[in-house]
């Protein structure tokens, strides 16, 4: 099986524009987002998706500089670009990740596609019933359940978030949730905003000399230690998806 992890990207943000490419011990936080993804032993390959507006343009430049595919559509209609990134890849398995989780943890995206494999569902996430902080976010599904969906999902939220035609139909596809053994996910590591770059900064800045790259359990402990750190986005809201 195939597995392609694709991780969309832009420059363009409402909250925080050009986050994406924002640098962080020498590395942009895409860098940092497919440095951490690379480590993944059950992904076979990588590819980013970005738009074909010419904004975008330092999004290919990174991703070729990454040594990373690039494919590049439509701005909006993101299922578009993720149904249309995977079939050029020949994915059999697509693993999606957004490139503002610098933090995301490769241990938790491979218990992640075992628990797919192993459970023989359409569609697997950590998302439907959080327990990790908000930025350890990943799914994965099959090419033939994306394919459907960008079949039949019709409206915009569908289009432009990939995935709810797929969860919010389990009478069609066969779901399936990762937890873990406990519940942080009052944490938000995501970047979205000025509080948030704040936030990871100082994980980074804080955890930079504890090993080769940043763990989970790294940043557990730094912020049982630090807890007042919380405070800096803890009143920032999540986008919704409609």
């Amino acid at each position: 099986m195939k597995t392609v992890a694709i991780v969309q990207a832009r420059m363009g943000s409402t909250r925080l524009p050009g986050k994406v490419l924002k640098q962080i011990n020498g590395l942009s936080v895409l860098g940092h987002v497919i440095d951490r993804l690379r480590r993944v032993p059950s992904i076979d390959e990588l590819w980013i998706a970005t738009t074909s507006k010419k904004n975008d343009d330092p999004i290919e430049d990174e991703a070729r500089r990454l040594n990373i595919q690039v494919y590049r559509g439509s701005e909006d209609d993101v299922l578009d670009r993720y149904y249309r990134t995977a079939k050029k890849a020949g994915a059999e398995a697509v693993l999606r990740v957004t490139s503002d989780c610098p933090l995301i943890e490769p241990a938790v995206v491979e218990d992640l596609i075992c628990l797919y494999r192993e459970s023989g569902s359409d569609y697997a996430s950590n998302t439907l019933e959080r327990t990790y902080p908000r930025g350890l976010d990943a799914e994965i599904f099959s090419f033939s359940a994306l394919e459907t969906a960008w079949t039949q999902a019709s409206r915009p939220y569908e289009r432009e978030h990939v995935t709810p035609y797929l969860y919010q139909h389990p009478d069609v596809f066969r779901c399936a949730t990762q937890r873990g053994s406990e519940d942080y996910s009052h944490y938000r590591w995501t970047l979205d905003t000025e509080e948030d770059w704040e936030l990871i900064r100082t994980i980074f800045e804080k955890c930079r000399y504890e090993g080769p790259y940043i763990t989970f359990e790294d940043a557990k402990v730094l912020l049982f230690h630090y807890p007042e750190l919380n405070k800096i986005n803890a009143h920032v809201e999540q986008k919704k998806l409609v």
